[in-house]
């Protein structure tokens, strides 16, 4: 357990003196996402530790820098979890990384993004300054939610130094199932499946399978084998074998995501079909898809804007194809972006670039 904010804060002071463009990353584990940025190092991995853990209030504080292994050790000790189900991408990876990239997990739909999850935060700006927003209890998030802004930033507003995130109660059993159903089917299963108050905490789909976890009681869970049978005998259906499926699935461990070059985050509603060429694998029950296509950025970037979702290029080799990474933004919307930037780092030292080219 490391303080090193001061530290940081002298680092970030000299580079807003001198104009000094700075990387700023944890322990690196998510590079890969965005555009790469080449400038001078600002290590946050080295700011450690859980500042504050009530187990009652189901809320905890912890510095940038800390790994999330070491934090989801300690909620599991006590039955909790990140509701976000966030990636790692690596051994290494910090919670200030989790909310910079603000990339959820498979239980995203059913128990909240990465963003959901803050409520108070310290950061540094890009002059330097330490400035607080939120608080550690519901209640006191009031006004402007600033602190939620940090969420999928990736470094470009602000140095995170800490976070306080309320928890959710870890389920005591969970059980997964594949389901012989069409994927234009898929979606309507899972609301007819929830409706009927089954407890499904995770679902995706290969083109092949239906998959969805259930997460609840033993009691339940354990009878879920046989209300299947007895309302779904009609659908085939088998339980999955694989523990580490949704762990695989969390970390893009599974063939889809091994074997590809051109990788696409495509956001949408679930029901909205985007007609772009290539192969996908479905989560969220249809409003997150992965798409690998050899269709040009421009025409994967024109496609999601004309059915009001958005694209971004999540991996791409040779990085040389990546020279637009996320969905172009309308004119309204670039320009709040510029003005906080402009708020929050008005010198363009932080990240320069790691989401979009000018900014």
């Amino acid at each position: 357990m490391t303080d090193n904010g001061q530290i940081l804060q002298q680092q970030v002071q000299a580079a807003y003196a001198d104009r000094q463009p700075l990387c700023v990353q944890g322990s690196g584990s998510k590079n890969f996402y965005g555009h790469p940025v080449t400038a001078t190092l600002l290590d946050t991995s080295t700011h450690t530790g859980i500042v504050s853990y009530e187990p009652t209030e189901l809320v905890l504080t912890a510095r940038a820098g800390t790994r999330l292994t070491e934090i989801e050790a300690a909620l599991t000790e006590h039955g909790q979890m990140l509701g976000c189900e966030a990636p790692h991408f690596g051994p290494n990876a910090t919670f200030g990384g989790m909310i910079a990239a603000g990339l959820s997990g498979p239980r995203r739909p059913f128990a909240g993004s990465v963003s959901d999850l803050i409520l108070g935060c310290r950061i540094l700006n890009g002059k330097g300054e330490i400035l607080k927003f939120g608080g550690k209890v519901m209640k006191n998030v009031a006004g402007y939610d600033i602190s939620r802004l940090l969420a999928g930033s990736l470094g470009c507003l602000a140095v995170i130094l800490e976070a306080t995130v309320k928890l959710l109660p870890r389920h005591t059993a969970e059980r997964t199932f594949r389901f012989g159903i069409a994927p234009d089917k898929a979606m309507a299963f899972v609301n007819k499946l929830t409706a009927m108050g089954y407890p499904v905490s995770a679902t995706s789909h290969d083109r092949q399978h239906l998959v969805v976890r259930f997460s609840a009681g033993a009691g339940e869970i354990g009878s879920l084998a046989d209300r299947l049978r007895q309302q779904f005998d009609f659908i085939e259906h088998a339980e999955e074998t694989n523990d580490d499926y949704w762990l695989a699935v969390r970390e893009q461990q599974i063939e889809f995501f091994t074997d590809a070059h051109t990788l696409w985050r495509l956001s949408l509603a679930p029901a909205v079909k985007h007609n772009l060429p290539g192969v996908e694998f479905v989560e969220w029950n249809g409003a997150l898809r992965w798409l690998k296509t050899d269709a040009a950025p421009a025409k994967v970037f024109d496609r999601l804007a004309h059915i009001n979702g958005a694209a971004t290029l999540f991996r791409s080799e040779p990085a040389a194809n990546a020279d637009a990474r996320f969905q172009p933004l309308a004119p309204a919307l670039q320009h709040w972006h510029r003005q906080l930037k402009l708020a929050f780092d008005p010198a363009g030292i932080l990240n320069p670039g790691r989401m979009y080219q000018d900014l």
